[in-house]
């Protein structure tokens, strides 16, 4: 695609409905979940969550600041 060809999509999103807006977004994420490396992923930080390394929510806003 060309960069115009791609700046002229971008605009036509950009005046889409928001619905429409969130219907296309959730779309997107669902093809990124499709590939491989999203799934490996996915199952490293499960895998992680099961041996007991994850963060409750107090902990992470200590982590992430004021």
């Amino acid at each position: 695609m060309t960069a115009t060809a791609f700046l002229d999509l971008k605009q036509r999103l950009a005046r889409l409905p928001e619905a429409e807006r969130r219907q296309l977004s959730a779309f997107l994420i669902r093809l990124g979940q499709e590939r491989p490396a999203w799934r490996k992923e996915t199952a490293r930080r499960l895998d992680e969550m099961a041996d007991g390394r994850k963060v409750n929510v107090t902990e992470l806003r200590k982590r992430l600041g004021p």
